[in-house]
């Protein structure tokens, strides 16, 4: 029997660009989670009876929410509700899970590699019927609805048990409880030569990070790809993330990154976040920026049988380094400058216009899904590695010699107050007519501009999506605000130095870079705006 529970609209429940992240405790308020799911709900057009994947990355809460989602799903019309064993599915699983069984869309609870547990964060997000996140069309309807909401359905039912395979009833609805690796494994044996792999013999550590990741790296690089028993650490997903941050950088994966710089370093090392969906590579004593990452894999991408047969285009999101634009243009496909945000390359892909996407964020992806995937792209490098022969060291080095090195970093400034934020963004637009021109020790501004894209599937402008100060010579700085966070604002600032081939390719970033900080610093003035002498998180 459906039951309507009356409420109360929140005011906060805006999603970003990776649906709405609040706080574990946020969440647990009364009526909070209803409230959200019941908008996504009543925003999805022809649900009766469609399909709906409902999973997550196994953070705290994940189990609870998964339990209320479904009842709720069988009250609003659903058919057929999918979730993954143990409310298990990383977010590119659960994209190839919508698209392979043809669901209407999915639920995918995670707050991606922000910290899990009672006291840290939660995130609920609407992927559509191609596995991608929502478009702004979706989400701006579903934050309408939920300052209007009055009132929430359910059905009257117990938990189902989420760790038995099989199908069940919930109203009447049938839920089906299903391997959550079992047909994404399936699915990269398609894209890549998993017999040249293991032919190679190559040593590897691969952290999971206590989360999503885990289960899926055991099953494939271990069990079918043949890595020795141990090579992925961290392999249980916790709910707490074993209380470390899963966010693969070299400051949250600092003893991978120790283990590939020691002298007795595994061949390859890599690590994934909280769901799944970013990557960190790192050969040995060789890291490698996500930048250059997404560049090196458009390279070499035809070693790999799902990509044998060439490239359509590539697309990064704009505060990326455009390494991977010299590449498209080497090939000879289009290059693509989106906004942040996986759900721009899902028009893209969709659109058979490019067919390997990245951010500098650590996600890489292609057409196989509509979402990021980090397994994808440590697969990718492994066959790479199988069929060169060469090291990651070697790779990069080749690479650079051939395209010139772009030098890049990232600087966060976490939980900077949101006025002082937004007041340093105000002061950087006002001031951008009058930045072509001047000079900030050796370099000489180029252009700036506040980035806007127009999307070329369906014309559709997005702006205000960060402010660009370009250099001559190719470096440039960006300054963003991030919205994955969940309290305050992030100011991202990020540092790129061009150098051409012939130039200085194999010196230090920092060094590299350190007239670019000193710009950065004279044109938006961070420490004045925010107090802060020094970044949070550089990567």
């Amino acid at each position: 029997m459906i039951r309507t529970v009356s409420t109360t609209p929140y005011t906060d429940q805006k999603p970003g660009t990776s649906g709405l992240r609040k706080k574990v405790k946020v969440f647990q308020q009364s009526n909070y989670t209803e409230n959200f799911v019941q908008s996504v709900f009543d925003v999805v057009t022809d649900k009766a009876g469609a399909t709906l994947v409902i999973g997550g990355d196994g953070r705290f809460l994940n189990r609870e929410v998964i339990q209320v989602a479904i009842r709720m799903a069988a009250a609003n019309g659903f058919g057929r509700v999918i979730v993954g064993r143990g409310g298990i599915l990383s977010t590119p699983a659960a994209s190839h899970m919508i698209r392979k069984r043809g669901a209407i869309g999915g639920l995918v609870l995670s707050a991606s590699h922000n910290p899990g547990g009672p006291d840290e964060d939660f995130g609920i997000k609407y992927n559509i019927a191609n596995g991608g996140p929502a478009p702004e069309g979706v989400t701006d309807a579903i934050n309408a609805r939920t300052l209007e909401i009055d009132r929430w359905l359910t059905v009257d039912a117990e938990d189902i048990d989420l760790d038995s395979d099989g199908e069940v009833t919930v109203g009447r609805m049938p839920v089906e409880v299903v391997d959550p690796v079992e047909d994404y494994a399936a699915l990269m044996e398609t894209l890549f030569d998993f017999d040249a792999i293991r032919a190679a013999k190559l040593t590897m550590a691969f952290d999971a990070m206590s989360a999503v990741t885990g289960p899926y790296a055991t099953e494939i690089l271990e069990r079918r790809l043949g890595f020795a028993p141990g090579t992925v650490r961290n392999g249980e997903p916790l709910p707490d993330f074993g209380g470390h941050h899963p966010d693969p950088n070299l400051v949250h994966a600092h003893e991978l990154y120790e283990t590939m710089m020691a002298p007795d370093a595994p061949d390859f090392g890599a690590a994934s976040d909280g769901d799944g969906d970013r990557n960190l590579i790192i050969g040995k004593h060789r890291f490698v920026t996500p930048s250059d990452s997404l560049a090196m894999l458009a390279a070499n991408a035809h070693l790999a049988p799902g990509y044998a047969g060439g490239l359509k285009g590539i697309a990064r999101s704009m505060p990326t380094s455009a390494a991977a634009d010299r590449v498209a243009e080497a090939l000879g496909i289009p290059a693509y400058e989106t906004p942040t945000g996986w759900k721009f390359f899902g028009n893209l892909l969709d659109a058979g216009m490019a067919t390997i996407c990245g951010e500098e964020s650590a996600g890489t992806g292609s057409d196989h899904v509509r979402e990021k995937d980090g397994l994808w792209a440590v697969l990718l490098w492994l066959n790479i590695l199988a069929v060169r022969g060469d090291s990651i060291d070697t790779i990069a080095r080749d690479h650079w010699s051939k395209f010139g090195r772009n030098y890049y970093a990232r600087h966060d400034y976490e939980g900077v107050e949101t006025p002082r934020a937004d007041a340093l963004m105000a002061a950087l637009r006002a001031s951008l007519a009058t930045l072509p021109g001047q000079q900030f020790g050796d370099l000489t501004v180029e252009t700036a501009d506040e980035f806007a894209y127009t999307d070329p599937t369906d014309g559709s402008i997005s702006r205000n999506q960060g402010v660009r100060i370009l250099f001559e010579g190719g470096s440039r700085v960006v300054f963003r605000l991030s919205g994955t966070g969940t309290t305050g604002a992030t100011l991202r600032v990020y540092l790129e130095r061009y150098e051409l081939v012939g130039g200085n390719l194999d010196r230090d970033t920092g060094e590299m870079l350190a007239s670019i900080v000193a710009a950065a610093e004279s044109i938006a003035g961070i420490a004045q705006h925010t107090g802060r002498t020094a970044p949070d998180v550089v990567t």
